[in-house]
């Protein structure tokens, strides 16, 4: 059985449940799920500088009317939710939880209760603090003990 900690930002796609599920082969694999709801307003402008660097201007223009902070939280439990039981739709043990602060923190304390073979952190593209190396999995490397996997989502939720 593998054992995988999974960070995500958002509910995961049928694509991108498939693509993890799918990245060992028929080794049966359990996943601990780390979500962390929107940040605050120094988020909201990596966001919308992302957004422009993709070429959405529409996105960049609506970062103020998502949630953050405590008006986050439902949102971020239901994609938890939705998350969790595509993990076990495809036949995977999976269990999760939300995380509010210092997410690497958390992560490294979860692997190293869980001992994890892995960490996959699967999120949309951020440049600006991937090209800073200040992204989850640039500092998640320097962490956790373990490999760390970078995946891109594969569409929006």
């Amino acid at each position: 059985m593998f054992t995988s900690v999974l960070m995500i930002e958002k509910a995961l796609t049928s694509v991108d449940v498939e693509f993890v599920t799918t990245l060992h082969g028929d080794e049966g694999a359990t996943f601990h799920v780390l979500l962390q709801p929107r940040g605050d307003q120094a988020d909201r402008l990596l966001r919308a500088i992302d957004d422009v660097a993709l070429g959405e201007l529409e996105d960049a223009a609506r970062e103020g009317e998502t949630p953050e902070g405590h008006e986050a939280t439902g949102p971020a439990e239901q994609a938890l939710s939705v998350s969790l039981t595509a993990l076990r739709a495809a036949g995977c043990q999976a269990e999760g939880k939300l995380i509010e602060n210092h997410p690497l923190d958390a992560l490294k304390a979860l692997v190293d209760e869980v001992g994890a073979d892995e960490v996959i952190v699967l999120t949309d593209p951020h440049y600006v603090e991937e090209f800073f190396h200040r992204d989850w999995a640039s500092r998640a490397r320097h962490k956790v003990g373990v490999p760390v996997l970078k995946l891109f989502s594969h569409s929006k939720a």
